[in-house]
């Protein structure tokens, strides 16, 4: 990329499908007028980079294996994600620049760390924007003796299920078929707060997923929780979870159910709460500007049903996803649920997205997860 006078400003990737055109990986300094070459060495670098930030977390020495290890714009890689459970990656990629780049970065992520195993879950829509198809697969296995640009056939009887820990607290998913890239790792600040509120209080985890919130609870001393969520898959690995930690199955019920379903019981003003403690944790529900009125509604709902089935002196924990949903737009439904539920609610804590997933003052629009935990007083 040049100014008009012919001045190199940097190098990037140009898409002629997306709404932004061209992201920028690396800005030439004005002493100099050749751009960068991105190819392994620069990825090699960039990587070595963004996990020595990571290494400042202490994330390994506080019992925590699985992070996410480059985190798009804010780690100066745009369109790309990697998350590491352990000795395996997973990368999802978004945008065809990067796409092109996919030999290359393979590579590098193999010189840096070493893994065992390189999973691609690309299965998301925006991909779709930049004229590209959903892909999901293994590209890589180190008892392989081909590793790049595998499909997922040929490496079929891989195993992708992989225990990690989080905390010191011990979970497994599926690289291949879970959610997102196979867990909710932005997440773990706000499972270890809640659970400092947890000791002895009933607990209803909505939108639960593989019921990593219900196992901090537990592990916390929480007397039973209630996990609901749609998915029998992630009923499954939420049960399987509870094994790992040598959770008693008397404390803990799972409910294969729509989260609107379940919480429409308690969306009547007269409704009997009936949990010391209620999390809610819905996926994105506003996905762009044009769905903000509908979504913020659907948020309302899902905020005061919870409200409600929260008992007097319980804790109430929300979040939200979803980059078009302020942290103002949340606060103002939280603050009319609560008074159409005829409740007060107490702020203790406020808690965005964990350090791994870092916030670049030159790329504010990666915030995007808000959460707070609530003291509900009737």
């Amino acid at each position: 990329m040049k100014d008009a006078p012919g001045n190199t400003l940097g190098v990037g990737t140009f898409s002629n499908h997306s709404m932004i055109a061209v992201r920028i990986l690396d800005f030439t300094p004005p002493a100099e007028q050749t751009a960068a070459t991105i190819d392994k060495k620069w990825f090699t670098n960039r990587f070595k980079a963004a996990a020595e930030k990571r290494k400042l977390l202490g994330y390994e020495e506080a019992g925590t294996t699985a992070y996410r290890l480059i985190f798009g714009e804010s780690d100066g890689i745009p369109g790309l994600i990697v998350d590491r459970y352990g000795d395996a990656l997973v990368i999802q990629i978004s945008t065809e620049g990067i796409d092109n780049l996919k030999a290359e970065i393979i590579e590098a992520l193999k010189v840096v760390f070493k893994p065992t195993l390189i999973v691609e879950r690309s299965d998301i829509q925006s991909r779709h924007e930049e004229g590209l198809k959903e892909f999901k697969g293994v590209l890589y296995e180190k008892a392989a003796t081909k590793s790049a640009e595998a499909s997922s056939k040929k490496y079929a009887s891989t195993n992708t299920v992989v225990p990690f820990q989080e905390n010191g607290i011990t979970f497994e998913t599926d690289l291949l078929e879970g959610q997102k890239t196979g867990f909710f790792l932005d997440q773990k600040d706000l499972r270890q707060r809640l659970a400092k509120y947890a000791a002895k209080r009933n607990v209803l985890n909505v939108f639960s997923y593989s019921g990593a919130a219900s196992i901090y609870a537990l592990k916390a001393k929480a007397s039973q929780t209630t996990n609901v969520d749609s998915s029998a898959e992630a009923l499954a690995q939420a049960e399987k979870n509870a094994k790992l930690n040598k959770i008693p199955k008397t404390k803990y019920t799972n409910v294969e159910e729509d989260a609107f379903q379940f919480l429409g019981k308690f969306s009547a003003p007269d409704s009997k709460p009936e949990f010391d403690m209620t999390i809610i944790d819905p996926p994105a529900l506003i996905k762009s500007n044009k769905d903000k009125e509908e979504g913020m509604k659907a948020y309302h709902f899902l905020n005061r049903a919870a409200i409600r089935a929260t008992k007097d002196g319980g804790i109430f924990v929300t979040s939200s996803c979803s980059h078009y949903l302020t942290e103002d737009d949340l606060l103002l439904i939280l603050k009319k649920a609560s008074i159409q539920s005829k409740v007060t609610l107490t702020i203790l804590d406020r808690v965005t997205q964990s350090a791994d997933h870092p916030l670049s003052m030159y790329f504010p629009e990666g915030a995007y997860l808000k959460s707070f935990i609530c003291l509900v007083s009737r």
